[in-house]
């Protein structure tokens, strides 16, 4: 289902999930209208923008966070005009199984866009590279994000892009074991020892969107 109140844009990602092969149950243009569907029909997965009717602010968010609460096997990628971290934060937060967060020019970029649908779908995370990039610029020498190498800072934001383990040893063109080597350090140096599994790399993507 798709929930945007640009008709051009909603018409146009209509015609290219068509065409790669999904089917869309619904495309509306209010955040009310997607919660009605949403409870009707209850798909695999919603594509909303964060910015809807009538105040034009945050409605598209809060029907995504009443969506992931409600209907928890229901996939969310919201798709924002702007970086707005207190929203990937609010979205993550819960639960990052099934989300995303991706800047609205990414649509542009297909490939991209139906890879983040896909680990959305596989209950992963897709959060937009340049969120990740925004959010290690304003790291501080007080965060704990500063202890961390420029690999490990390298390997935590591909991590927080939603990528599993095997897709970050592709990207950056290191071992299984150098990522997974990395990974623990960079759990112990955001004192994220005491946690475990996949919680840790929640955690630590969180720490991302909350520095």
């Amino acid at each position: 289902m798709l929930a945007e109140d640009s008709t051009l844009l909603r018409e146009g990602l209509v015609r290219l999930l068509v065409e790669e092969g999904h089917e869309v149950l619904a495309s509306v243009g209010d955040a009310v209208a997607l919660l009605r569907e949403v409870e009707a029909c209850q798909p695999d997965m919603v594509v909303v923008d964060i910015r809807m009717p009538p105040t034009h602010t945050d409605e598209g968010l809060r029907a995504a966070l009443e969506i992931r609460k409600r209907w928890p096997g229901v996939g969310v990628l919201v798709l924002s005009q702007h970086i707005e971290r207190n929203y990937a934060a609010q979205l993550l937060t819960s639960n990052a199984e099934r989300v995303g967060y991706l800047l609205k020019d990414r649509v542009a970029q297909v490939e991209e866009f139906l890879d983040a649908l896909e680990r959305i779908q596989a209950g992963g995370a897709a959060i937009d590279p340049e969120v990740v990039r925004q959010l290690v610029i304003r790291t501080t020498h007080s965060d704990p994000l500063s202890r961390l190498t420029p690999r490990e800072r390298s390997v935590l934001e591909t991590l927080a892009q939603g990528h599993t383990n095997a897709a970050i040893s592709e990207k950056l063109h290191i071992s299984m074991s150098t990522v997974e080597k990395n990974l623990n350090t960079i759990f112990d140096k955001l004192e994220l020892a005491h946690a475990t599994g996949y919680n840790r790399r929640i955690l630590a993507v969180l720490r991302y969107l909350e520095s």
